[in-house]
């Protein structure tokens, strides 16, 4: 498995498939101010014309920048909405008449969590909760909800509250009835770049010439994708689904003290210990997801195990279970990046020196 793999965009006919399913539909997208929510937002622009685009998010700076940039300027398709997943009448009303809803907003910062606990049950538990009624009481086609490989055997604060938000997305699909509307998560690791991750974080502490940089620990490990593959695998899984998914990319894993060497070859690295509610490493499947893992080449699929909503499994499409003894750890995945390929991918999306 090469780079270049597990960086791919969308093949052909998959493009040629979602500007179909797309094409002329209202797309929400929660938390689009975000690093993921503007990625997304601006592949859809270049790929299609859709009826609108709606951001969702709660911070009018954020959004007030957004509209300034390319492709978003005075582009009539684009709508901007101020409003917070906790606040149910507001996506209540945000939501009328939209066909496709990307859940992406979250408090994602380990320590804030263990901090401020509650403020992030709110947000990631109750107002993904808040999402998912929204979306029933209006009728959404599909909804893709965003996760993360804390939520695997979680033992921090906000892997918890994701493992609880991926539950209730699950478990949206038994409330549905005769709606058509349909839910699925996406799991996926650390994201290349995006905001407040290791990598700015690094850069930062390099181009202010410090003397060190601090890791963790010496033998902690990590998944790695980038952001065009995470919007990518989104907008894929957004044709394949057909409710109560769990949807996991194959991608490389990485040291992070080879991370730091890659950013910084001349600065020493001082080991200042595992912050709380942080992993050694990170996993996205477990070993009791194996009795419902399926392999699918390029990715794994964890179908739900509830039996109170109707669907056809993929395994009548010939798709094959996992082995008894499969686990997707980042310590244990066969694909790392190698130093070299990851000077390469700093070297590609601008955090090089």
């Amino acid at each position: 498995m090469t780079t270049a793999e597990i960086f791919e965009t969308l093949r052909d006919s998959e493009i040629s498939d979602i500007r179909s399913l797309l094409e002329n539909k209202t797309i929400l997208i929660t938390g689009g101010t975000g690093s993921f929510g503007k990625a997304f937002a601006t592949r859809i622009l270049d790929l299609l014309s859709p009826k609108r685009l709606i951001i969702f998010s709660r911070d009018e700076m954020k959004q007030f920048d957004m509209q300034q940039e390319y492709p978003f300027r005075d582009n009539p398709r684009v709508r901007f909405f101020i409003g917070d997943v906790r606040d149910l009448s507001r996506l209540e009303i945000a939501f009328q008449d939209v066909d496709f809803v990307i859940h992406a907003a979250a408090l994602k910062q380990v320590p804030t969590a263990e901090y401020n606990p509650f403020e992030c049950v709110r947000t990631n538990i109750l107002g993904t909760e808040n999402v998912m009624t929204a979306c029933l009481k209006n009728n959404v086609q599909k909804v893709i909800a965003l996760s993360t490989d804390k939520a695997c055997v979680p033992v921090n604060l906000y892997g918890a509250t994701k493992l609880a938000a991926d539950k209730l997305v699950v478990a949206a699909n038994s409330l549905s009835g005769s709606r058509a509307t349909r839910f699925s998560v996406v799991r996926y690791g650390n994201v290349l770049g995006s905001r407040g991750s290791v990598v700015p974080f690094f850069c930062g502490l390099r181009d202010q010439n410090k003397a060190t940089l601090p890791i963790t620990d010496a033998r902690m490990t990590r998944f790695m994708i980038s952001l065009p593959q995470a919007v990518d695998f989104v907008l894929s899984n957004l044709l394949m689904m057909r409710g109560g998914e769990i949807f996991v990319p194959k991608i490389k894993s990485f040291r992070i003290p080879d991370l730091a060497k890659a950013i910084a070859p001349n600065m020493e690295q001082e080991i200042v210990g595992i912050r709380p509610g942080e992993k050694m490493h990170e996993a996205m499947i477990s070993l009791e997801d194996t009795r419902q893992t399926l392999d699918f080449g390029d990715r794994y699929v964890l179908e739900p195990i509830s039996p109170y909503f109707e669907r056809r499994s993929f395994t009548e499409d010939g798709y094959e279970f996992v082995a008894e003894d499969f686990e997707y750890s980042s310590h244990r995945n066969p694909h790392f990046l190698s130093m070299a390929e990851l000077q390469n991918l700093l070297q590609k999306f601008g955090f090089t020196a």
